[in-house]
């Protein structure tokens, strides 16, 4: 299949390669072209995981977005939701009928992205879709090095809009065959664990955050407070998607930590182990301020909002993220209210995530 990966980051380096490796053609498009060019110049990816060290090629590393999307079924963004906006601009003059575009995560991003892309005049019959982690959990190692420490095993995942569900899933199973289909884009924006895991994270160690120049907030930052605050938010999460109408499975985040069931399985041992996530952390600028607390926690805490679920621990966070931030969260881009949500009633936001806008 033939296949755009948008993005320079942890996550498309990874896919990119595993899936060029699993046999699919490939483009990797990413918007910086000197940031690209170590990867155009040798016209491969070294990728790393516990099978070892290999070169994989691709059959294009490009910084023309329309070269990269020409001819693909599949466009997979696996990118911070903060980039979306202008990926979703930069795209939408080369989107065709027929294409999938898959976000891992999206945090709503299937709906804003598609809105966006209608309003700039392509109306083009595309399918979008959102699963609640990225594939792998990955960090680049180099210019072109990418290691991979786990792949997902269980990827919940919403279309937009739902009525093309069906064969969304399926094209998306040619390339990730973990992923389980979850319903519409609101379900697969409410399966996002990063507004779950990392706000917690970053408030309750604000002051080693500010510390030290290094400090793994998934080993020494994750002790038995910082889990009890998560678990809270997390039912808090649940009770949310149970609200809006929601089944189960709903991918409790206990798994993650204590068992196999999660999305990557019994993936936080590893993940502590491969030290890759000791980093220096800013508290005004890593993506899980920008994309997982302002806008993914808003939009989780904006939901509980419009379904009437209490939610104290999403907007206490929200509250200490704003304070140090200097600004209101609950006024962000990505909620309920700013994206004009909270103004339908239940029946006419499900139809629609049904039929699309």
């Amino acid at each position: 299949m033939k296949i755009a990966i948008l993005g320079g980051g942890h996550g498309a380096y990874a896919a990119a390669a595993d899936l060029s490796e699993a046999g699919h053609e490939v483009r990797l498009w990413r918007r910086d072209a000197a940031a690209l060019h170590p990867v155009f110049r040798a016209g491969a990816i070294t990728l790393k995981d516990a099978a070892g060290v290999r070169e994989v090629p691709l059959a294009l590393a490009t910084a023309d977005i329309a070269a990269a999307l020409e001819g693909a079924r599949l466009v997979v963004i696996p990118t911070p939701a903060i980039a979306q906006y202008d990926i979703a601009l930069a795209m939408a003059p080369h989107l065709v009928d027929g294409q999938v575009v898959f976000l891992p995560p999206g945090t709503f991003g299937s709906y804003v992205m598609a809105r966006l892309v209608k309003q700039s005049g392509n109306l083009a019959d595309v399918a979008w879709a959102e699963t609640g982690t990225l594939p792998y959990l990955a960090r680049k190692h180099g210019e072109r090095e990418v290691n991979v420490t786990v792949r997902a095993i269980r990827l919940p995942t919403g279309v937009y809009p739902a009525r093309k569900s069906a064969e969304t899933i399926a094209v998306i199973r040619e390339a990730f065959p973990s992923v389980r289909a979850c319903g519409d884009a609101l379900s697969g924006a409410l399966m996002n664990a990063g507004p779950v895991i990392h706000p917690p994270l970053m408030v309750m160690n604000a002051a080693p955050l500010q510390h030290f120049e290094r400090w793994d907030i998934h080993n020494e930052g994750t002790q038995p407070a910082v889990r009890a605050v998560t678990d809270q938010l997390d039912r808090e999460r649940i009770a949310v998607r149970e609200a809006f109408g929601q089944g189960a499975p709903h991918y409790p985040l206990a798994d993650h930590y204590e068992n196999d069931r999660w999305m990557y399985g019994d993936a936080h041992k590893q993940l502590v182990k491969s030290g890759d996530w000791r980093e220096n952390i800013d508290l005004h600028t890593h993506r899980y301020i920008t994309e997982d607390t302002e806008l993914g926690l808003a939009f989780l805490a904006s939901a509980a909002r419009y379904a009437g679920v209490d939610a104290p621990i999403a907007h206490g966070l929200l509250a200490i993220v704003g304070g140090f931030l200097g600004r209101d969260l609950r006024q962000g881009p990505r909620t309920f209210e700013s994206l004009g949500l909270a103004a339908l009633s239940k029946a006419e936001l499900a139809q629609r995530l049904h039929h699309g806008e």
